[in-house]
């Protein structure tokens, strides 16, 4: 939320009219958050969103090179978050499920 702020700030502008930082003293979290949660695609904001989260490949060959770079940033930062140790504890779990999956194929000769 941090890093997006100037984007919430400019798509509450954009879509309600409200100059938030002026009213962000007197706002409580509930209000704030209900104005954040409407903010539709035509914003700055739910622009970059829809580029962040796009997975079709058709969709993913039509975006310009900016597009490209906001989303492989997001995936870049997404993918650096990840816990070792969950990623260790889910990776010896898809070896488990195919060990599994292995014997059972022992099972059927």
């Amino acid at each position: 939320m941090y890093e997006d702020w100037d984007l919430i700030e400019s798509s509450i502008a954009q879509q309600y009219g409200i100059r938030i930082r002026k009213e962000i003293q007197t706002m409580d979290w509930a209000e704030l958050s209900s104005y954040i949660s409407g903010l539709n695609g035509e914003t700055s904001l739910g622009n970059i969103i829809r580029i962040r989260s796009e997975k079709n490949p058709d969709a993913l060959k039509n975006f310009s090179q900016n597009e490209l770079k906001i989303r492989n940033e997001w995936l870049s930062k997404m993918a650096s978050q990840i816990n070792k140790e969950d990623y260790k504890q889910t990776m010896e779990s898809i070896k488990n499920m195919f060990i599994g999956m292995a014997s059972k194929g022992d099972d059927r000769k």
